[in-house]
């Protein structure tokens, strides 16, 4: 493994992760983990591709979160990672770092063969946080990371309930939630600002896989299906018997998703 440095538009350094060797895959994370949380997944991946992992500038330890932080920041740095690149590209993305991949691709559409957007949180018809995004916000000025982890998994992301105290009272959890919780405050604040609505993705012609699992919370599928019927040229693939994280609850099953999806976007792109 190697890592990969650049600058995006705004000065900071900006590392990823890079492994393998083969067709490129670019590879953006999800809120709340980092570039290491899909080693599970890409294990099986880096034999036949090249895996490169975008290391987001808010989850980067000890990083503090700048004023101007938005998801334009975070597509100016997936664009900064992919210039670096050969192509074809296939760019997969989780959660929010999905989000991110969307506004990349939206920016510079001939960068990428495909996109892999596993169950992006875009506020397609309602905002993601609203108002349990400024009492997570509250928690965290507060001193108490926890607890707003606590709002952030319950009341935005609607884990269940009694999953989420379970959670919480690991404390290895514990502690990893405290360090990646203002980023992820940071995360949802910046999906929100967005504003609700997609139609400007209407003109994001690049063969896209949506990716939801079927026991993942009803909104997020929502999100998704609205994303589906917007893309012209998207796909959903369900993944049975999972929910939000199968990156770490079936990490062969998400790679074989992203090989299948790979193949196709990079071996059609090598014929042209």
């Amino acid at each position: 493994m190697t890592e990969l440095v650049t600058t995006s538009t705004d000065g900071t350094s900006v590392t990823a992760l890079d492994n393998g060797r083969g067709p490129t895959l670019l590879l953006v994370h999800g809120g709340g983990g980092d570039a290491t949380s899909w080693d599970g997944v890409i294990r099986s991946l880096i034999d036949d591709f090249r895996v490169v992992r975008v290391a987001r500038r808010v989850y980067v330890p000890g990083a503090s979160i700048p004023p101007t932080y938005s998801m334009a920041v975070e597509a100016a740095d997936v664009l900064a990672i992919a210039g670096l690149l050969d192509r074809p590209v296939l760019l997969v993305g989780h959660s929010s770092g999905a989000v991110a991949a969307l506004e990349a691709a939206l920016l510079a559409p001939e960068m990428f063969a495909g996109l892999f957007l596993y169950e992006p949180p875009m506020p397609t018809r309602s905002l993601v946080g609203a108002e349990a995004a400024c009492r997570a916000r509250e928690a965290l000025a507060a001193g108490d990371p926890g607890e707003a982890m606590r709002i952030h998994l319950r009341d935005i992301v609607q884990v269940p309930a009694e999953l989420v105290e379970t959670l919480i009272a690991d404390p290895k959890a514990q502690a990893a939630f405290a360090a990646k919780a203002a980023g992820q405050v940071a995360d949802i604040d910046a999906l929100d600002a967005l504003g609700v609505g997609v139609d400007r993705f209407r003109r994001l012609d690049v063969p896209t896989t949506l990716v939801e699992g079927d026991m993942s919370p009803a909104h997020l599928r929502e999100r998704l299906a609205d994303l589906a019927v917007t893309l012209p040229s998207a796909r959903v693939l369900t993944l049975a018997g999972q929910g939000h994280a199968a990156h770490l609850t079936a990490p062969e099953v998400l790679a074989n998703a992203i090989r299948e999806a790979a193949e196709r976007v990079l071996c059609s792109e090598d014929r042209h």
